[in-house]
């Protein structure tokens, strides 16, 4: 699953290097669109006076074949319509015209006009051919920054097994404002799912940042509300840095999460964020924080802690983190996605099999018209059954893929 349209469920398989962007693919039916275009003509030139040349609007036809084809095709495709402009003129295989309308003025005009129309869509065609050349590069950096920013989460870590899912709104630029992260600690692993606020450039630099303060700060932080806290002063001085009113617009709605791996239990900080599910069994629950935080970045305008809620987690259970673009998704009707409910029949899968039910799902809820960029986030508890071994040459399971 994943992309791409589209952006999708995050691809592990390691990817061979690209040496030049790679165009977009034409739809199919643009590509017979010419060849349609002929027919249509052949079919209708027999059945026309004489008087009436049908012929005269295969000047067209270079301009039809540039939107989905390059120059050397459509110049091609240019002397093939004056050769057949000719021949319907001068032969009697479709009108029964005789052979002395082949230099009459009028098909002689028709045919300088194909050309000049065939020069005129050979460098449409070029310059088409240009522009997605462009689209192509600036999807392959987006691509590239993408997973630099939004680095591989290993499958598993410790007695974790985690899921990620990300899709983006925007199908040409691949990449928002939405974040997640996982990191090994000594007390087990800490995940981070959060949305920052905007679009753009502007909410992928804000996210570059709040991941960078969170992969220097999980592992070192003792709790998890000290780690919201850095998290806070760390944003805090990014924004220091910017002018005007941008630093109060820079906030990210974010859940912190923390599964120790001698406790069968769960701890979160939500700042503003949408409550994370718990799938334990066959039921669905919403872990609606106590006391919810403020988000980051905008602790000290708003003022309060970081109060930490402990839920059982026990092995077998699933924790779903998400962000609104999942539960803002709307239908036809305006009618917002019903998480909890739609994922209460999907209770028996395993965690990968979920999320690619739940991007189908929202894809099908949404008539494929995402308007929002989302993420997804499953850690899975497992049984307390030793890792497997590995041999020494063999990377640790917790490692990155570079």
């Amino acid at each position: 699953m994943n992309r791409p349209p589209e952006s999708f469920r995050e691809d592990r398989r390691p990817r061979e290097p690209r040496g030049r962007s790679q165009l977009p693919a034409q739809p199919l039916w643009l590509r017979w669109l010419p060849v349609f275009y002929v027919v249509v003509v052949l079919a209708v030139e027999p059945v026309t006076p004489a008087l009436w040349p049908v012929s005269f609007v295969l000047t067209a036809l270079p301009l039809v074949a540039a939107f989905g084809y390059g120059p050397r095709v459509v110049a091609a495709v240019t002397v093939f319509a004056i050769v057949l402009e000719g021949v319907l003129a001068g032969t009697p295989c479709c009108a029964g015209r005789t052979v002395g309308n082949l230099w009459d003025r009028h098909y002689v005009a028709n045919y300088i006009c194909t050309f000049v129309v065939g020069i005129l869509g050979t460098i449409l065609a070029w310059h088409r051919a240009r522009r997605e050349h462009t689209l192509a590069t600036v999807r392959s950096v987006a691509e590239t920054a993408q997973r630099v920013l939004l680095r591989p989460v290993p499958h598993r870590l410790g007695q974790v097994s985690i899921e990620t899912l990300y899709l983006s709104a925007a199908a040409e630029a691949q990449i928002g404002g939405d974040l997640y992260e996982a990191v090994p600690t000594a007390d087990g692993v800490r995940l981070l799912v959060g949305d920052v606020r905007g679009k753009g450039l502007v909410a992928v630099e804000t996210a570059a940042t709040m991941l960078g303060a969170f992969r220097e700060a999980a592992p070192d932080e003792p709790d998890l509300a000290g780690l919201a806290r850095r998290m806070e002063r760390s944003m805090s001085r990014y924004a220091e840095q910017l002018a005007g009113t941008e630093a109060a617009e820079r906030f990210v709605t974010a859940v912190f999460a923390e599964i120790p791996d001698d406790e069968h239990v769960v701890r979160l900080v939500n700042c503003g964020h949408p409550p994370p599910l718990l799938v334990s069994g066959d039921r669905v629950g919403e872990l609606e924080p106590t006391d919810p935080s403020p988000p980051i970045n905008l602790g000290g305008l708003l003022g309060g802690g970081y109060r930490v809620d402990v839920v059982p987690f026990r092995p077998g259970d699933t924790l779903l983190l998400y962000t609104d673009g999942v539960t803002e998704t709307r239908d036809s009707t305006g009618t917002f996605y019903p998480l909890a409910e739609r994922v209460r029949p999907w209770t028996g899968l395993p965690p990968g099999a979920l999320l690619e039910r739940l991007h189908a799902d929202l894809l099908d809820y949404s008539d494929g018209r995402l308007d929002d960029d989302l993420a997804a986030l499953t850690a899975h508890r497992l049984s307390a059954e030793p890792a497997p071994e590995r041999r020494p040459d063999s990377p640790p399971p917790d490692s990155r893929n570079p």
